[in-house]
C-alpha cells in the first residue's frame, strides 16, 4: 500500500523559491570584484535568477545544455547557480587554478554553451578562446562601465544582458535530471566529471545544514571561503537557501586581512575552508592581536588538519572546530567530526587529536572499510581497509562515461585507506597512492605531517615515499619553516620520536619555501615524487 502523500520533484528552484519567499530580507553581502562591497537579499537574488534565466532561455539555452561558470565566490555567481539549474541547464563551474590546457580540455568535454566569466580571469579565457570550440557567447560578470575591451565570441557584460529579460516561470523538471557538474582533478588521466542531480543536491543541502554538520539556520551569518569552482562551495549555496542562513562573499580578496575584515564587519558567526586559509589567518590574527569576535565556528576540509592548528582555533581563539571529510564524489559531504557534550570535556591535546579524525557519516552517507579481496571488515578502530562510500548523493559513474565504477554490491570506492571504530568514527589513515611500504610494513604519510606540523618551527609539510634499495620505501619530510633559521634535521627527527616509532621516522628533512599546491588547496605530492623520487 503506497502512502497518500504529495510527490513533489525535489528542485533546485524549490530552495531559491523558498529563500526568495520565506527568508527574502537575508542579507547576500559581497565582495565585488570591481571592489565595492554589494548588498542584496534572497528575495533580490530570486528576482535576478529569474531574469538571468530568461536571459538564457531567449539565448537559446535548453533543458541538459551545459553552462560553463569561471568566477569567485559574489551575488552574480549565486544567481547563475540558481538561474542556470532552475531552467533545466546543468551548471557547469570550472576551477581557474587548473592548467589552460585542463580548462580546454574540460570546456570542450562538457560542450559548455556560455561561459559566464568574472573581470579577473578574462584575460585567462582570451587566451585560449580559439580552443574552445563549443562556446557561443561570453557573459562577463560585470556592468557596463567596467566591461573590458574585449574580442571574446558574442561577449556583454551580465548586467546589461539581464536589464532588458523579462520574468521567468520555473519548468518542472524530473528531479534526477542533472543539475550541477564539477570535474575532479583527483583522478589518474583527463580530468572526470560528477553530475549532480536536483535530487542529491537538494538532500544533500539537508543534510549539509543539520545541527552536527553546518549548523546553518536563519540566525546564522556563513562565509564561504571555500571557492563556488570547487564541488560547489561544498553545498552552502544551496544549503544557506534551505535554512535562510545569511551569505557572506569574499570575493577575490582571500588574503588573511580581506577575509577578517569581512568576518568582523559583517559579525560572521561560521566560516568553512581548506586547512592551508586557516595557517594564515591564525598567523594574521596573532601579528594583529585580534580575532572575529562574532566568529564562533569553523569547518575544515579538503586537508588533513594538523593537531596544532585544531588547538590554535579552539584554545588559543576560542572557535569552535569542526573537521569535515568528502570528494567531488560525494557531493561532498561524507562526514564530519563534531564532538559530542562529553568530549568537549576532554583535556585540550585529547581533543583536538580525536578532532584530526575525519568524524561520523550524516544521515545520507553510509560508509565501509573492505580488504584488498573486497571483504567488509569490522568497525573496531583497528582494521584497516579502502574506504567506500554510498547514498543518494555519492556519484556512481562520471559525466559521458560507460565505465562502471561502482563496486557489484553498489558501493563507491574513494581510494582513502581508513578505519572505522564502534561509533562509526572514521579515521583516514591515507590515500591508497600516498601509503609509503617500508621493509613490509605501512607507513602513513598523514600520521608524520600531522607530528611535523606540530613542531613550533614548521608551518606546513609534505611526507613522500622515496625509493629503498633495503627497505623498498622510506618516508622523505619536506616542510616549510615557520622560524628563521629552520630547525636542523635532527631537531625535528628528535621531536617526532615523540609520537613515531623509529621505523616511522624520515630518512631525511628538506626545508622549501613553498609547497606546490592543486586547484583545490592540496600539496601536489605527484610534483613532489617527480622532483624529489631520487
Amino acid at each position: 500500500m503506497r502512502g497518500r502523500m504529495m510527490e513533489d520533484p525535489l528542485l533546485i528552484s524549490g530552495l531559491i523559491e523558498h529563500a526568495g519567499t520565506v527568508h527574502r530580507d537575508r542579507e547576500i553581502v559581497s565582495r565585488t570584484v570591481e571592489g565595492p562591497i554589494h548588498r542584496s537579499t534572497w528575495g533580490e537574488v530570486r528576482t535576478r535568477s529569474k531574469r538571468l534565466a530568461s536571459a538564457l532561455a531567449d539565448a537559446g539555452i535548453e533543458r541538459g545544455d551545459r553552462v560553463a561558470t569561471l568566477g569567485w565566490n559574489t551575488h552574480r555567481h549565486l544567481e547563475v547557480y540558481y538561474a542556470v539549474s532552475g531552467m533545466g541547464a546543468i551548471c557547469h563551474t570550472l576551477n581557474p587554478r587548473l592548467h589552460p590546457t585542463e580548462l580546454v580540455y574540460i570546456v570542450n568535454h562538457a560542450a559548455d554553451r556560455v561561459l559566464f566569466v568574472d573581470l579577473t580571469f578574462v584575460p585567462l579565457v582570451e587566451a585560449v578562446a580559439d580552443q574552445l570550440t563549443s562556446v557561443e557567447r561570453y557573459v562577463v560578470l560585470t556592468d557596463a562601465s567596467h566591461m573590458p575591451d574585449t574580442a571574446l565570441r558574442g561577449a556583454v557584460a551580465y548586467e546589461e544582458w539581464i536589464d532588458g529579460a523579462g520574468d521567468f516561470t520555473w519548468p518542472e523538471l524530473d528531479e534526477r535530471d542533472g543539475a550541477a557538474l564539477c570535474y575532479t582533478s583527483g583522478t589518474t588521466g583527463h580530468p572526470k566529471g560528477v553530475l549532480y542531480s536536483h535530487r542529491s543536491t537538494v538532500l544533500h543541502a539537508l543534510g549539509v545544514a543539520l545541527p552536527d554538520v553546518f549548523n546553518l539556520g536563519a540566525s546564522v551569518s556563513c562565509l564561504p571561503i571555500v571557492p563556488m569552482f570547487h564541488a560547489c562551495a561544498w553545498g552552502l549555496p544551496y544549503a544557506s537557501a534551505a535554512a535562510g542562513t545569511s551569505l557572506v562573499m569574499p570575493g577575490p580578496k582571500m588574503d588573511p586581512e580581506s577575509i577578517t575584515e569581512l568576518l568582523g564587519a559583517e559579525r560572521v558567526d561560521f566560516c568553512a575552508g581548506v586547512p592551508s586559509v586557516f595557517h594564515a589567518l591564525i598567523q594574521y590574527w596573532r601579528a594583529a592581536g585580534t580575532r572575529p569576535e562574532a566568529l564562533s565556528m569553523v569547518l575544515l576540509g579538503g586537508a588533513a588538519p594538523p593537531q596544532s592548528l585544531i588547538e590554535a582555533l579552539e584554545d588559543e581563539f576560542g572557535i569552535e572546530f569542526r573537521h569535515g571529510w568528502g570528494m567531488t564524489e560525494t557531493s561532498p559531504l561524507g562526514s564530519v567530526n563534531t564532538l559530542t557534550p562529553h568530549q568537549r570535556t576532554w583535556p585540550a591535546k585529547k581533543r583536538a587529536e580525536f578532532q584530526t579524525k575525519q568524524g561520523r557519516p550524516p544521515y545520507g552517507v553510509e560508509l565501509r572499510i573492505v580488504d584488498g579481496d573486497g571483504r567488509v571488515l569490522p568497525r573496531d578502530g583497528d582494521a584497516i581497509g579502502e574506504l567506500q562510500a554510498r547514498g543518494p548523493w555519492v556519484a556512481d559513474g562520471y559525466f559521458l562515461s560507460d565505465e562502471r565504477k561502482l563496486t557489484e554490491d553498489g558501493w563507491f570506492p574513494t581510494g582513502d585507506v581508513a578505519s572505522i571504530d564502534g561509533e562509526s568514527c572514521v579515521q583516514i589513515t591515507d590515500r591508497t597512492k600516498d601509503l609509503i611500504k617500508s621493509g613490509g610494513e605501512w607507513i602513513s604519510s598523514i600520521d608524520v605531517e600531522n607530528s611535523a606540523m606540530g613542531h613550533p618551527g614548521i608551518d606546513v609539510a609534505a611526507v613522500i615515499g622515496v625509493p629503498d634499495e633495503k627497505w623498498g620505501e622510506r618516508p622523505l619530510l619536506i616542510a616549510v619553516p615557520r622560524s628563521d633559521p629552520p630547525p636542523t634535521k635532527d631537531e625535528v627527527l628528535d621531536y617526532l620520536s615523540n609520537s613515531l616509532a623509529k621505523w616511522q621516522l624520515p630518512d631525511d628533512v628538506l626545508f622549501v619555501d613553498a609547497l606546490p599546491m592543486g586547484a583545490t588547496g592540496k600539496v601536489q605530492k605527484t610534483k613532489l615524487r617527480e622532483r624529489y623520487a631520487q
